[in-house]
């Protein structure tokens, strides 16, 4: 390769938060009614896009928050 007279600008910090970003809206994406627009009102479409979104980072939290200290305690008739 020649060598460049101008080096692209590269942020480390912004690649890694907009990797993050653009990460999201595609998890976002894999929600039927966000995907196709369901609900036709902005309202609505803004809910279940808030919805999606919460759906998204509780199971995020559940991957990640792993305690070995909690135990699950069965449930049912003992």
């Amino acid at each position: 390769m020649p060598d460049r007279k101008r080096i692209p600008a590269f942020s480390p910090f912004l690649y890694r938060y907009r990797n993050l970003v653009e990460r999201f809206f595609n998890k976002l994406k894999h929600f039927r009614a966000v995907a196709t627009r369901y609900d036709k009102r902005d309202d609505n479409f803004l809910a279940s896009v808030q919805l999606a979104s919460i759906r998204i980072r509780l199971r995020h939290n559940e991957s990640v928050t792993k305690h070995p200290g909690l135990a699950i305690l069965p449930s049912g008739p003992q």
